[in-house]
């Protein structure tokens, strides 16, 4: 069985997401995010787990969200539909709370999109 390498913008923040993997789990991409609040976006085989720095006080969350958890996942963007629907680099996933983040690119905005979609509808 041929196991693929995962997609990441900073390999600290693989190496993080690689520490914390569940035995028999693996990393699909480790995206780093712009904005405020959210560090980055980690996918794995079995959750999304996102770096969350807008706690006070200077503290940051790792928040793990397993697929089944999720309700649904949203391209956020000021485009109207019959414009480019993935012209924005933002998404946002509704887990009972909705978490949003920002990439920097809309090919990176498209993959995690995709790749909870799959997830979800399974």
């Amino acid at each position: 069985m041929q196991t693929l390498q995962p997609i990441f913008d900073k390999r600290e923040q693989l190496a993080q997401i690689q520490s914390g993997l569940l035995q028999g789990e693996s990393v699909i991409a480790v995206y780093d995010c712009i904005g405020t609040g959210t560090g980055f976006v980690a996918l794995t085989d079995r959750r999304v787990i996102l770096q969350d720095r807008s706690f006070v006080g200077n503290k940051t969350a790792i928040t793990s969200i397993p697929y089944g958890k999720i309700r649904s996942v949203s391209v956020v963007s000021n485009k109207s539909w019959a414009g480019a629907f993935f012209s924005g680099g933002s998404i946002a996933i509704d887990a009972g709370k909705v978490h949003t983040a920002e990439f920097r690119g809309m090919d990176k905005s498209r993959h995690v999109h995709d790749v909870i979609l799959w997830h979800i509808t399974r």
